[in-house]
């Protein structure tokens, strides 16, 4: 009887956490170095991209995904939006480290480091592309691999352009108004070096004893209520986020202390980013806090906190719950991305010519989380999906409210498709739903290995 009591509290505990999970926020790759961006009513995440498998025991990134969310708890993935292709002039294979991409008269620019190449610019239409090089040459370069890594960039009040980046070194230049030359007034082929002063940026014991500043890399810079903040991974290896304030986007900048500390669930690396969205301010950070995960398999995550009445920012704390509450609710009756996704266990997000993005239920009982949908007052009417699969029968999907046990309002029995990119537009009637629910989407299959392919759902009223 105590075995299946203490099975039972186990089920329990892993239902209760898999209601709070939120954090990491991606789960089916390894994402890192976060760089949110506010732009048209969403959130767009540009994030680099950890292989499966690494080369050599070391960091394996070879393109930059984007996600986005309108309610800060369900992310939509689009994919990978730039590679290391894409930059015809550099010949390396690995090495896409942290971007940050920034919206400017309608276009969109994104800034990416290629570990030991420099610093390349990309230019879209859209957020989410597609990117294309319009210089066709190294934007920042030096004959550091290391000093030319994580670019930030800004557009003050007063519309001149600021791009930071650099370890351990903090290097900055003026961006002329097309976003992909820089204005040659300042320094040494147009690059500054900012004062790593104690007073500006801290101080920690190096490796040889002396007293260096605590700046280590991944800068992030932005203003709020009139103060620049320069957020930065700090204090060496394992990394910790600290952060400076200015009264001018040139400094001097005065030290401020520690956002977060380390953390177990941290890896050894870390990067920020900070915007305020809906009347909210957020924190992204990255961790190695999914299965598998390590220093070069990490996952971004992202904790809401306030800022003091003085405009500094208080200490925070990885968490696995994450944003507890969404800045929106989810509207089942429209088309909703299959790849919108909360939480997910046992799935992988692909991109075809046909239908753009979809994911894979990677095995039996694999499903994903969506919170947050309102089916209002009037309720819903009949559910559809587009669905594939090759296999011969067995192959299903359940519709279940608020948990993976939680009451079960429909069975989409899905029909052989012939392939896996066949898709088949399936729909079925379900029970009468009102009001506010999280959904699960659970994949069934009777075969090991791929069950189904998944494009889009969405409800009647």
């Amino acid at each position: 009887m105590l075995k299946y009591l203490s099975l039972l509290l186990v089920i329990l505990a892993t239902q209760s956490t898999l209601l709070r999970a939120q954090n990491p926020i991606i789960q089916t790759y390894y994402t890192a170095d976060p760089a949110p961006m506010v732009y048209n009513g969403r959130v767009y995440l540009y994030t680099t991209h950890d292989e499966d498998e690494t080369v050599d025991n070391f960091f394996t990134m070879y393109d930059w995904r984007c996600y986005s969310t309108a309610d800060m708890v369900n992310w939509t993935d689009h994919g990978a939006v730039a590679s290391l292709k894409d930059f015809k002039w550099s010949e390396r294979t690995n090495g896409a480290w942290a971007p940050q991409c920034i919206e400017r008269n309608g276009k969109f620019y994104l800034y990416c480091p290629i570990h030991g190449d420099g610093i390349g610019v990309l230019v879209a239409d859209s957020p989410e592309g597609p990117f294309i090089d319009p210089i066709g040459k190294r934007l920042i370069e030096s004959d550091n691999i290391w000093l030319d890594i994580d670019p930030t960039v800004i557009i003050d009040d007063d519309g001149q352009a600021y791009l930071f980046w650099g370890n351990p070194a903090l290097k900055y230049a003026k961006l002329n108004e097309d976003m992909i030359s820089c204005d040659m007034s300042l320094g040494d082929n147009g690059v500054k070096s900012v004062e790593m002063t104690h007073e500006g940026f801290g101080t920690k014991e190096g490796r040889d004893g002396e007293i260096v500043t605590t700046y280590t890399e991944g800068p992030w810079v932005y203003k709020d209520n009139d103060i620049y903040y320069l957020v930065y991974a700090a204090a060496g290896i394992p990394e910790y986020i600290a952060y400076s304030t200015s009264s001018s986007i040139e400094g001097p900048w005065e030290y401020k202390g520690f956002i977060m500390e380390r953390a177990d669930q941290l890896a050894f690396t870390n990067h920020p980013g900070i915007i305020d969205f809906k009347e909210n301010s957020y924190f992204f950070y990255h961790s190695q806090g999914l299965p598998g995960g390590e220093g070069f398999r990490r996952s971004v995550c992202v904790e809401q906190f306030s800022y003091n009445a003085d405009g500094s920012i208080p200490l925070l704390h990885p968490t696995k719950d994450g944003v507890k509450k969404g800045v929106a609710y989810l509207n089942p009756y429209r088309k909703v991305e299959a790849e919108t996704i909360a939480w997910s266990e046992g799935v992988k997000t692909y991109s075809s010519r046909l239908t753009g993005m979809y994911l894979t239920a990677k095995h039996n009982d694999a499903f994903t989380k969506v919170r947050d949908v309102d089916f209002r007052e009037k309720g819903s009417g009949s559910f559809t999906a587009q669905l594939a699969t090759s296999l011969t029968g067995g192959v299903s999907m359940e519709v279940r409210l608020d948990s993976l046990t939680g009451k079960l309002i429909g069975t989409v029995d899905v029909p052989q498709t012939g392939s896996d990119e066949e898709w088949a537009l399936t729909t079925i009637d379900v029970e009468k739903i009102t009001g506010i629910h999280d959904l699960y989407f659970v994949f069934k299959g009777t075969v090991s290995g791929d069950i189904l392919n998944f494009d889009y759902w969405s409800f009647s009223e």
